[in-house]
């Protein structure tokens, strides 16, 4: 073919193919659709000028700048908007929009009540006897007290503890029947059973087992056991001590401690395992199976770890670690005792500048929501005693509840009764919030058998 032509073909070839583009019919653009809000069921639990609190179903707290505040009340059940798609179905990832107060239904307990925890199964139950009870009732419920030395069942009645907690001088000199007949005595004077309690680490801290008459030998620290027979040893120890405190009528150990520590000039070092974080959470997990073939349940203490900080019992400690380190390594063995079945954790009065400068971490919320919302925990949060020189707060009863906690812990039960009834008085604390807490330490009794479902 002629050159000329082959080059007169490809030129018109080259414009027709640069018309067809140009006249190329334009894809229509397809406008991205925004995603559809989420709600959140939660609570309120505290409100300040327009700056509102709430509290959702996994009890995880966050604080919002509310301008609607119309029917809304301390303690309202709400449904907040948030921006977008969540997640996670948590409230610390939510991007506020609006909110809907919502009517509770009439016979069942509120959503705001629902984390589909550990205890749900007896949500009902617990909620059915929880309108059955007075005020003073539910105030008691949410006290663990240790046994005054003087009238012990006439303040039991008064007060309607939520349960006992026992030191080694209720112990001294009693053989095994008076200490059962001890407990049987609290326990017939109480409408609602009780927890009965005990601090029986092994070790250094053995309220009970010093008594040769309760216990064929002192129960060995954890280090002790595993030195000796590794987790296998810890395992059976964890078997026998159950037994004998449930021989006993104690159906609560305020145990193990799953603190890291492995230095000998720490002040828990004794109290430890004195491993690693990695054979800490072995042990917290051993211990808290092995506690499931009994009807006494364990403490995981002393949350969020109590690393190198000094004794709380007479004073104020600070950590100042990063939260970098505490979460890989102080928050492992808590991790995986939740994650074998733990129904109680134990929080500590130590600062953890990380996590919250400003509060003990037995105060504070942003520790409360760590293990909320980070580790999932859906059992019973317990402070460690309020009576500790760590805890020098005049708001040092209204403040572990708003933090988060189920169960206080307290030696002048008194103060701390009335301190709780005037904070319902002058409405800083709302019976709604008070009514979570109890409805909680509730189901953990049905749970544990201590309550049944047909018990009035």
């Amino acid at each position: 073919m002629n050159k000329k032509i082959v080059m007169a073909l490809l030129v018109v070839f080259v414009f027709v193919l640069g018309v067809l583009i140009i006249n190329k019919p334009k894809e229509k653009e397809v406008e991205e659709e925004p995603l559809d809000n989420s709600f959140l069921t939660s609570t309120v639990i505290k409100i300040d000028n327009n700056y509102v609190t709430f509290q959702d179903k996994n009890n995880v707290t966050k604080t919002f700048l509310v301008n609607d505040m119309e029917g809304l009340d301390v303690g309202s059940n709400v449904l907040i908007e948030c921006k977008g798609e969540l997640k996670e179905d948590s409230i610390n990832a939510c991007d506020f929009v609006g909110l809907e107060v919502v009517e509770p239904t009439i016979g069942a307990y509120p959503e705001s009540f629902n984390d589909d925890g550990i205890f749900s199964k007896f949500y009902e139950s617990a909620y059915e006897k929880l309108k059955t009870m007075s005020l003073n009732e539910k105030i008691g419920q949410i006290l663990l007290v240790r046994v005054p030395e003087k009238n012990a069942v006439e303040d039991l009645k008064k007060y309607k503890f939520g349960g006992y907690l026992l030191f080694k001088r209720d112990f001294d000199n009693k053989n095994k029947n008076q200490v059962i007949s001890m407990i049987n005595n609290f326990q017939n004077n109480s409408k609602i059973p009780l927890l009965i309690a005990v601090d029986e680490e092994g070790g250094d801290v053995t309220r009970l087992s010093k008594n040769k008459e309760l216990a064929s030998e002192p129960f060995k620290s954890p280090s002790e056991l595993y030195k000796e027979g590794g987790m296998e040893l810890i395992k059976s120890d964890t078997i026998k001590k159950s037994k004998i405190l449930k021989d006993l009528g104690i159906n609560l150990n305020l145990a193990p401690v799953v603190d890291v520590s492995t230095n000998p000039s720490d002040y828990m070092y004794k109290r430890a395992i004195e491993l690693d974080a990695v054979k800490t959470a072995t042990y917290a997990k051993t211990v808290i199976e092995a506690s499931k073939s009994n009807s006494v349940s364990y403490t995981l203490k002393h949350f969020p770890g109590y690393g190198n900080n000094l004794d709380t019992h007479v004073g104020e400690s600070v950590d100042k670690r990063t939260l970098e380190e505490i979460m890989q390594n102080d928050i492992l063995p808590f991790k995986s005792g939740i994650e074998a079945g733990a129904e109680a954790v134990l929080v500590s009065h130590n600062i953890v500048t990380s996590i919250d400068k400003n509060n003990p971490a037995s105060l504070s919320k942003s520790v409360h929501n760590l293990l909320r919302s980070d580790l999932k925990f859906t059992g019973i949060i317990i402070t460690d005693d309020l009576s500790m020189s760590a805890i020098n707060d005049d708001k040092a009863v209204l403040k572990p509840i708003e933090a988060g906690n189920d169960l206080l812990i307290v030696t002048d039960y008194s103060k701390a009764f009335n301190d709780i009834k005037k904070s319902l008085t002058n409405g800083e604390l709302k019976e709604e919030i008070l009514d979570k807490l109890v409805f909680r330490v509730l189901a953990w009794k049905y749970y544990k058998g201590l309550l049944v479902s047909n018990q009035k």
